[in-house]
């Protein structure tokens, strides 16, 4: 028994040596993650409809900023419905989504509406995407006006600039950035990255059904009720667990300024533009005096040049407002009935719309009815310049040749039909429009002619 002991010992303190070379493994072993509960009292609703340009860039942005305001909603539902647009504008809207300190989920919606190109970048970067029965999404493939880059056939298979496979290096560029792109904001948002990325090289579409199986959408509902009935318990990436026990729902619309934009933003009537702003400059300048189509085509091509994301909203209405201007400044040399004055006021508008966004969000903004006093005042002030010169060209010449019409005289030799008459202490040839004229009587000048003058007798 004594010389067990120290065999007892010996195995103790084996035990305690390891476990005291466990114990900080124990610690650093990661503790479970309790899965947090975001409670979602109030919605707001965007409805988007049509392509993604730099109006949709700003109502979505708006939409995301008023969620993020204090005392804004908990929750932001972006109803989509759209065919693809503009890379830069998608990446803004992405940039606001992923900003955002409150979730914004994706509703693609209503039934047969599609998220189709920038439409899947943007549901890729939300935590929480429905889908309407009847909708799909995908066909991601980056594309630029007049087609993909590389594709004109057999004669451009041998252009020098394509690599030995027949791709175009700028295509490829483009797809690669687009595949990384999508990637890593679905690896973000915890989509299926695998078939985002097939979205952009193949340009797969699937409908809503497919979507829900591979993970590239959460559910399908057929309302904005039923997403939300849909959401509740549903976990929306880091802000945990929704909890949407009948939120109080408020809808959040475009602005008459936002549809405006929208409007000339669409390709179609871009190109409009375009034609209609050439056309009146060429008219312009082969009859110049016309004045309406060279105001109209220096107006539509700079709405053109912002259709076409030449010229920035901010850059586009600082343009049109200097337009206005000149407009303005035109109408006081130039006869044109106050067709410059109408157009000035309509370029100032435009530029008023275009440089200052409605309503305001923190940001620098001008209310409509102030931009409406302003350009009302500006009418009265050039109506007002515009009438005295009226005036003054109307009013009767008082010095010289062109002041005697209706001056009296008198006849010094007789006329038949000509003579000499004096008139205003002056000797002047003289013809007579009314028949002979006796020498010593009244006469009155009807016109000047350089340095003569048409009489009648007077009466």
């Amino acid at each position: 028994a004594i010389e067990a002991k120290p065999r007892y010992r010996g195995k103790t303190m084996k035990k305690i040596v390891l476990l005291a070379s466990l114990l900080p493994l124990i610690a650093a072993a990661p503790a479970k993650k309790v899965q947090s509960v975001y409670e979602v009292k109030t919605v707001v609703v965007a409805p988007y409809s049509g392509v993604i340009t730099p109006a949709a860039a700003e109502f979505i942005a708006g939409a995301v900023a008023k969620v993020n305001a204090p005392g804004g909603a908990d929750l932001l539902v972006i109803a989509l419905d759209t065919p693809g647009g503009l890379d830069t504008s998608m990446r803004e809207i992405i940039k606001a989504m992923l900003a955002s300190k409150k979730p914004v989920a994706v509703y693609v919606s209503p039934q047969g509406a599609r998220a189709a190109s920038a439409g899947v970048f943007i549901s890729m970067a939300s935590p929480l995407v429905g889908m309407a029965p009847g909708t799909n999404i995908g066909a991601a493939h980056p594309v630029v006006l007049g087609g993909l880059p590389g594709t004109g056939g057999k004669e451009k298979d041998k252009d020098k600039e394509k690599s030995a496979a027949g791709k175009d290096p700028m295509s490829e560029k483009m797809l690669n950035d687009a595949a990384a792109y999508i990637k890593s904001i679905a690896q973000k948002t915890g989509r299926n990255a695998d078939w985002a990325i097939k979205a952009v090289r193949e340009s797969d579409s699937i409908p809503a059904e497919e979507a829900v199986k591979l993970g590239v959408a959460d559910f399908t509902a057929a309302g904005i009720d039923e997403f939300l009935l849909k959401a509740d318990g549903r976990r929306a990436g880091e802000y945990g667990a929704l909890k949407c026990s009948k939120p109080a729902v408020e809808y959040y619309r475009q602005t008459r300024r936002q549809k405006f934009l929208a409007t000339i933003t669409d390709p179609n009537i871009a190109m409009i533009l375009m034609s209609l702003g050439a056309a009146g400059l060429f008219i312009e300048l082969y009859n110049p005096g016309l004045i309406l189509p060279g105001v109209v085509g220096a107006v539509s091509l700079v709405l053109a040049f912002y259709s076409f994301q030449t010229l920035s909203a901010n850059f586009a209405g600082v343009a049109l407002i200097l337009l206005g201007f000149v407009f303005f400044i035109a109408e006081i040399k130039v006869v044109s009935y106050g067709l410059l004055t109408l157009a000035g006021a309509a370029a100032v508008l435009m530029g008023g719309l275009m440089l200052f966004n409605q309503p305001s969000l923190g940001g620098l903004s001008v209310s409509m009815s102030m931009l409406l006093t302003t350009v009302i005042g500006l009418i009265a002030v050039v109506a007002g310049v515009a009438y005295i010169a009226l005036r003054a060209q109307l009013n009767r010449v008082v010095t010289g040749i062109e002041s005697l019409k209706d001056k009296r005289g008198l006849a010094k030799t007789a006329l038949a039909p000509k003579g000499t008459v004096l008139v205003e202490g002056e000797l002047w040839e003289a013809e007579s429009v009314s028949g002979d004229i006796p020498a010593g009587a009244e006469v009155a000048v009807t016109a000047v002619e350089g340095f003569k003058v048409r009489v009648r007798a007077a009466k």
